[in-house]
């Protein structure tokens, strides 16, 4: 299911989701830039490796520098691949100008930020014992749904859904597609724990993580100036097809 166009106009033009997506982008740029074995290592100096701090014996072993913690910053501008960056990278960008539009660009950042950082350390929490790097936004995105889902739950979200060949288009509220997401993450975040797995290439929790802090931190990021009296988040669901609207 890939959500395509929302319902809700922007008041002022999204510059930090526009200087996110930007960062994000050069950085994979540089990513492509680099040698197999120096990206390799590149990205398991700045991205999250749970192990590196659980198993500060094992980490000073392997030559990781102690007490950085900079990964958890670093690791979400870090991705693993096209797929990975344009799926986080469309998410940023449907979902994230309607929160920053509450917020302004300084406090969306800060807010951006410290949804990533509180999904790093779930995951560390989750899986202490993975010698695997994580890295991408997708924590931090998982913030902004999380906000989104509380901010705009009467928002109609346009979606399709590949049927074989044939691409099914349908609308739905902002609060049910969102809801379906965050109980597949948390379904496969469950069943990688139940089977014991050691979680490399998708760091479920990280996102649930993200998701409930966004729900209950993004209050505390509003802009008195930005604040509306009406939010049009519930209009009629034929608005998000009007490319006029």
């Amino acid at each position: 299911m890939i959500p395509l166009r929302d319902s809700i106009p922007s008041r002022f033009p999204p510059l930090m989701v526009w200087g996110l997506i930007g960062f994000n982008v050069v950085v994979f740029l540089v990513e492509l830039s680099l040698p197999e074995k120096a990206l390799q290592t590149f990205i398991y100096l700045f991205g999250i490796v749970p192990a590196r701090y659980s198993h500060p014996g094992w980490a000073q072993w392997v030559g990781f520098p102690l007490d950085d913690y900079w990964p958890f910053l670093t690791s979400m501008f870090l991705h693993g691949g096209w797929g990975h960056i344009i799926g986080n990278m469309w998410f940023l960008w449907l979902f994230g100008d309607n929160v920053e539009d509450r917020m302004g660009p300084l406090r969306f950042l800060l807010f951006y930020l410290l949804c990533g950082v509180i999904a790093g350390i779930v995951h560390l929490l989750v899986n202490p014992d993975s010698t695997l790097p994580t890295v991408g936004a997708s924590g931090a995105i998982a913030g902004v749904l999380g906000a989104y889902y509380v901010m705009y739950p009467h928002a109609r979200i346009i979606a399709m859904f590949p049927v074989l060949f044939y691409p099914l288009f349908f609308t739905l509220p902002a609060a049910v597609f969102l809801f379906l997401w965050f109980i597949m993450q948390f379904l496969s975040g469950a069943t990688a724990m139940l089977g014991q797995q050691q979680v490399g290439g998708v760091a479920w929790w990280a996102h649930i993580g993200g998701f409930l802090a966004g729900m209950l931190l993004h209050r505390l990021f509003y802009a008195r100036e930005r604040m509306r009296s009406l939010y049009k988040d519930q209009l009629d669901y034929r608005s998000a097809w009007d490319r006029r609207f």
